[in-house]
């Protein structure tokens, strides 16, 4: 074998095995939602509701996608794929797209009331298209998993807080997909890849709301939040290393939590939402877990 044999196999074998972009995600055929539904007035308020076959009543998984809270990154479709999966397997899943970071209305408080107001949508939905919300549970990715994290502890918010509800849709549980969930953590010793620090201060409004935005924001400062959470990461993470997981995991151990923290072998940050990928065939029993 020649040399430059060696040097093209070893190029092919690195190509195979690192991990892949939302690019590569996006680029393949994206599977179809079976409808789109408003959920407020502006045009980013709305959900893609993908029904499984049968008569159901049908279990529900609320998905956020990531993006790092901002607008010039690709929004909910990033999660098309993984709906598909669900939906085959007899999930309905909800598909939640919302205003961000550089959209006008999103940031601090837009964003947050954009999915809470998209979640409790669910109660209007359940009725027409068989649902049911004993049954269901909200899953995120990247911001989305923060995002994920953060609905599941709404009950805990203040009242004092623009962003409490009185009745917040009930749900069993949450599955965070290299999911940013610490956000001071992620501040103080986050990679750059989402933009740095300022990309955590716009979505919490930072520097220019008073008080500590971090309160009604980081999940972390609302434990307990008394519900099973499931904290996924990739080890070959480098958006969201998995030390960002574990760490917000043994906190919510800490106060008593039933939080399980998974580390996936030779994964990256997008293969967690790739039903192609060893990792989803994990993730997705994980997600069927908090439904049974």
């Amino acid at each position: 074998m020649t040399a430059a044999s060696v040097v093209a196999l070893a190029a092919a074998a690195t190509a195979a095995t690192a991990p892949i972009s939302y690019s590569d995600l996006l680029a393949r055929e994206r599977p179809l939602a079976d409808a789109r539904i408003a959920y407020g007035q502006d045009p980013l308020q709305f959900g893609e509701l993908w029904l499984p076959k049968g008569a159901g009543p049908h279990p529900v998984v609320a998905i956020i996608h990531g993006g790092c809270w901002r607008a010039d990154l690709p929004g909910l479709e990033l999660m098309d794929y993984a709906a598909a999966d669900l939906r085959a397997a007899g999930k309905a899943v909800w598909n939640i797209e919302y205003r961000r970071i550089g959209h006008p209305g999103g940031g601090y408080p837009g964003t947050f009331l954009d999915v809470a107001q998209g979640l409790d949508h669910l109660k209007a939905l359940a009725g027409p298209h068989r649902l049911d919300l004993g049954r269901a549970v909200v899953s995120g990715h990247s911001a989305g998993g923060h995002l994920a994290v953060w609905a599941l502890a709404r009950p805990r918010l203040s009242k004092d807080s623009p962003l409490s509800a009185l009745e917040p849709v009930k749900l069993r549980g949450a599955v965070a997909l290299a999911g940013i969930i610490d956000l001071e953590a992620y501040h103080a010793d986050g990679p750059d890849a989402c933009g740095g620090p300022g990309t955590i201060d716009a979505p919490v409004g930072a520097p220019d709301r008073e008080g500590d935005v971090y309160a009604d924001t980081s999940p972390p400062r609302l434990l307990p939040l008394g519900a099973r959470q499931v904290i996924v990461s990739g080890d070959l993470d480098p958006i969201v290393p998995s030390r960002f997981g574990a760490g917000y995991g043994a906190a919510a151990k800490a106060v008593g939590d039933p939080a399980t923290v998974i580390d996936l072998p030779a994964a990256g940050h997008f293969e967690l939402i790739d039903p192609t990928a060893p990792a989803w065939l994990r993730i997705r029993a994980e997600i069927e877990a908090l439904l049974d």
